[in-house]
């Protein structure tokens, strides 16, 4: 597992971190460490390309990811 941040513009509500959530849930193997209005910290397989299969679930839901930085 590897840890990420991605920074995610389009959220302003309680509404928004909901959506978020699911959107990250739906995506296998992804451990949620805490999603707050413009940002997710997640841990996510090592497997190449987990991050951007959370990246299409979140924008999928309406919102866009700005940015994905290891961390």
């Amino acid at each position: 597992m590897k840890d990420i941040t991605l920074t995610i513009s389009g959220m302003s509500c309680g509404h928004c971190l909901n959506a978020v959530n699911q959107a990250i849930r739906s995506v296998p193997g992804v451990e949620i460490r805490s999603v707050r209005i413009g940002r997710a910290d997640l841990r996510v397989p090592d497997a190449d390309g987990a991050g951007e299969l959370v990246k299409a679930a979140i924008e999928e839901a309406g919102y866009k990811v700005d940015g994905l930085v290891p961390g």
